[in-house]
């Protein structure tokens, strides 16, 4: 198979692939669908396709947060965005942990987990974003 190196064939086969994806995606949200209607909530996270579903979903985000970087229009200080957003991700992962410990029985055991747990899912990707800008700040500084 041979690389393709006309930008118009290049850009229709990035059509090919996004609308293949919609598709599949859309395939998986229905048949999801149907096994949360038919066994419930319970039912559609144990089908293997939740996971996949799931799966793509992060790794889609994670490679759009490269393409975002790489679009933003001012040189924006890496270390200034990690405090910002290390600062706001503390608030909201105290918040949530709080939050639940709201309720008919206090459990400080589970907002404790669960604070914990949001704050180092939000924790990957601020360090992930701050490595892009880091990467692209260096780019920028090689070049001048």
């Amino acid at each position: 198979m041979q690389k393709i190196r006309d930008e118009r064939l290049k850009m229709k086969n990035l059509q090919n692939i996004r609308t293949a994806y919609i598709l599949q995606t859309i395939g998986i949200l229905g048949i999801l669908a149907y096994d949360w209607i038919t066994k419930g909530i319970e039912g559609m996270t144990k089908n293997p396709l939740w996971f996949v579903f799931i799966l793509t979903a992060v790794i889609s985000a994670f490679l759009s947060l490269d393409i975002s970087v790489a679009h933003e229009d001012s040189e924006k200080s890496p270390n200034k965005g990690l405090i910002v957003s290390l600062a706001v991700l503390v608030l909201i992962s105290f918040c949530i942990g709080y939050l639940n410990t709201l309720g008919e029985e206090l459990n400080l055991k589970n907002g404790f987990i669960l604070g914990g747990v949001v704050f180092i899912c939000g924790l990957i990707p601020i360090l992930y974003i701050y490595y892009l800008r880091k990467k692209s700040n260096d780019e920028h500084s090689d070049e001048e």
